[in-house]
């Protein structure tokens, strides 16, 4: 897409680390030259919006929605800020994460945050397309005040002092309707694999269930070569009612074992991100819950102290066991993994460590992953506890047994089954973020005057693409802080 884009005629020194050269008739202004900042009050029967790192601007509920956090905002929203549709607004505590972007929507946000309004007629897009990159993420972590990085504060008179790049206005319109129609191209061939590797994990997973439910059964074979290899066929072994609807029949010999009978059961929690002790220089692996959709899981990118071990009472979790998430709305609530290193874990997994005797944590890992609409559904179910599973319901829940010897047979039919599944899902998903980093990159050089898109803009199909979601610029954000996204439990008023 951008092979057929050329650099401007001429540049200019932009004076600004994290812009570089602009093209030469670009002005480089101070914000406070574009912007003005809006506190307009008292208007507590809008709309709750909140800032977000993925996805800019949204509702509230619409965020609530896919996510186990609750509404945290005050009862009483008079102090809250009146945000109006091209205003420019950011979470002075995530701006250098990505929490910040253009509303498309009028309604309120929490007093914490900051709410931007251009001086002149400009178009606010180009602004939150300019303000989304991995360059200005650097820019507002430079400017950026507090004693850790969960403090770290972009105060609105040190927004004021960045300088931006802003083009004449008719450059921002090309600008801005040449990256809402690249993304949206972007968006359907994303959604697209992102279709085909659902397909072909329901196909795993049926695959997974049929074996470890005894439905298929595992046979030695052996090719022409004299070669044996483990391979799943239906199953005719003598079947007996296990009592358990989702299960249904399962062979004769099979046990049928609670796992709090033949595991250890618990969850961690997260020190205080306030308390530098617990986190600054730490060695020991700390995990959340998107660990778990990574199986198995070999390594942590965030690490706590010894201190935080002892004075939080975080668990040590043995290699050998498996992780799941027992919280959220989104799809990880359910989903298992194999923890081949000892690390510990926050409040939203819990663990289970299997006596070897009895089962070993892959084949466990393979039940529950059968297992998992089932587990949504008790979770579902739980009454006030509704999205969240209890490490009481997870101690109780019944898995089917075969003879160690035979769990090791299926362990190795299944991955032989699943193989060329795992290929292609991978391939899959090595190309979406192939196309995100090609969209982040492509986003960032149009903005900054890199690539010129006037032309290539002109010709762009007459009926404008609607506004795509930009959420790709801004794939350098940690995606492991989606659940820090709502409104702040202590808002900052001002």
């Amino acid at each position: 897409m951008s092979d057929a884009l050329k650099p401007y005629p001429a540049y200019k020194e932009s004076g600004q680390e994290w812009l570089g050269r602009v093209p030469q008739h670009w002005p480089v202004l101070p914000n406070r030259a574009l912007f003005a900042e809006v506190k307009d009050r008292d208007h507590p029967d809008e709309e709750m919006l909140s800032v977000t790192i993925t996805q800019g601007i949204i509702r509230q509920k619409a965020l609530l929605t896919d996510s186990s956090k609750k509404d945290s905002s005050n009862q009483d929203k008079s102090n809250y800020k009146l945000v109006q549709p091209h205003d420019i607004a950011y979470n002075k505590m995530r701006a250098w994460q990505g929490a910040i972007g253009v509303s498309d929507l009028r309604g309120i946000i929490s007093p914490a945050y900051i709410v931007m309004r251009l001086r002149e007629e400009q178009n606010a897009r180009y602004f939150h397309h300019l303000y989304r990159t991995p360059h200005f993420a650097k820019e507002a972590e430079r400017w950026s005040y507090g004693i850790t990085s969960d403090m770290w504060s972009l105060r609105p008179e040190h927004f004021k002092m960045i300088y931006s790049a802003r083009p004449p206005r008719g450059e921002q319109d090309a600008i801005v309707r040449f990256l809402d129609h690249a993304n949206g191209r972007m968006e359907r061939l994303i959604r697209a694999k992102r279709r085909l590797i659902e397909l072909l994990n329901e196909q795993k997973q049926a695959i997974i269930h049929r074996a470890v439910t005894g439905k298929d059964e595992v046979r030695r074979m052996q090719d022409e070569n004299g070669h044996s290899s483990f391979r799943l066929q239906p199953s005719s072994l003598p079947k007996k009612p296990s009592g358990i609807p989702w299960l249904g029949d399962i062979p004769k010999h099979w046990e049928l074992w609670q796992i709090g009978h033949f595991a250890r059961i618990g969850n961690g929690s997260t020190p205080s991100r306030g308390n530098t002790a617990y986190w600054k220089n730490g060695t020991y692996p700390w995990l959340n819950s998107s660990s778990v959709n990574r199986n198995p899981i070999a390594s942590a990118n965030q690490f706590v102290t010894s201190l935080a071990l002892q004075e939080c009472h975080l668990p040590r979790v043995p290699a050998g066991s498996v992780l799941i998430a027992i919280t959220g709305q989104g799809k990880t609530r359910g989903t298992a993994a194999v923890l081949s290193s000892e690390a510990t874990i926050n409040q939203h997994m819990a663990y289970i460590t299997p006596r070897p005797k009895l089962t070993s944590a892959d084949y466990l890992q393979l039940f529950l992953t059968a297992a998992y609409r089932e587990l949504r559904r008790i979770s579902d179910d739980a009454g006030s506890t509704k999205g969240a599973l209890m490490c009481s319901e997870v101690s109780h829940f019944n898995v089917a047994l075969p003879p160690v010897a035979e769990q090791a047979e299926i362990i190795v039919a299944v991955q032989r089954k699943t193989q060329n599944l795992e290929t292609v899902i991978a391939r899959a998903d090595r190309e979406i973020a192939l196309i995100r980093e090609y969209r982040t990159r492509l986003i960032a050089d149009v903005v900054t005057g890199q690539l010129d898109v006037r032309e290539a803009a002109r010709h762009l199909p007459a009926e404008a693409e609607a506004p795509a979601d930009t959420a790709g610029t801004a794939e350098f954000s940690d995606p492991d802080l989606a659940a820090d996204e709502t409104e702040p439990a202590v808002a900052e008023a001002k």
